[in-house]
């Protein structure tokens, strides 16, 4: 595999890449099992599915398919939990801010390409006073990742070729659309990885465990993969 050249514009995912949304995502789900008159769940249990989204949320909380009934009620019940507080205690995962700040002084384009919906994903990314030139949501488009178009439709609005820019993110589908957009995937280590799941293994160009790690990564003039 050949070495990776500096990017030219940097996409991310969302939760778990960009921002710590699990504990604001654990205090809804463990309100809809209070709400069925279970216990909480511990953090760690429910951190694990955060980048699989609310149906995965509803069927750890509740044990319920995304087929059963109630399914989608119960969902509606912790989207709603979740959407009167998004940023209550997320942020931006560190050293991240610094690097996007460094980034946006000299004038460089980045963006999020997140399978959250805008409801939750726009006010989110507000809070934490992010500005990414771009925001593609999962409603946005007809399809959502591990297709690439999304990803594709955000390089088109930075007017950056797709060969000249790094999708970050922490689940395979990530790797799997940076892939085929024509993208470098890279693969993070600090995020919402499910236990048993080796984010190592991952089809991806660049496999950073920590965000400091990242950084350096970035910094390089010519990144050479680490396997």
């Amino acid at each position: 595999m050949s070495a990776i050249p500096q990017p030219a514009a940097l996409l991310f995912d969302l939760d778990g890449t960009l921002v710590d949304t699990a504990p604001d995502l654990a205090r809804a789900t463990n309100a809809l099992r209070a709400h069925h008159g279970l216990a909480p769940l511990p953090y760690a249990v429910i951190r694990a599915q955060v980048s699989n989204g609310g149906s995965a949320l509803v069927t750890l909380a509740l044990g319920l398919a995304k087929e059963a009934a109630g399914h989608d009620l119960a969902r509606t019940f912790l989207l709603t939990a979740y959407g009167e507080a998004v940023a209550d205690e997320s942020r931006v995962f560190p050293p991240l801010s610094s690097l996007l700040n460094a980034w946006e002084a000299a004038g460089r384009p980045w963006g999020i390409v997140t399978n959250k919906p805008r409801a939750y994903a726009e006010p989110l990314v507000e809070a934490l006073a992010l500005a990414p030139w771009v925001l593609l949501c999962a409603d946005d488009l007809p399809v959502k990742k591990p297709d690439p178009a999304p990803l594709l439709e955000a390089a088109r609005r930075l007017g950056v070729a797709p060969h000249d820019c790094w999708y970050l993110g922490d689940h395979e589908r990530d790797m799997q659309a940076a892939r085929a957009a024509g993208m470098a995937a890279v693969a993070v280590g600090w995020g919402y990885v499910e236990e048993g799941d080796d984010y190592r293994r991952w089809p991806a160009d660049l496999w950073c465990e920590t965000a400091e790690a990242l950084v350096a990564a970035i910094a390089s003039t010519e990144i050479a993969p680490t396997r």
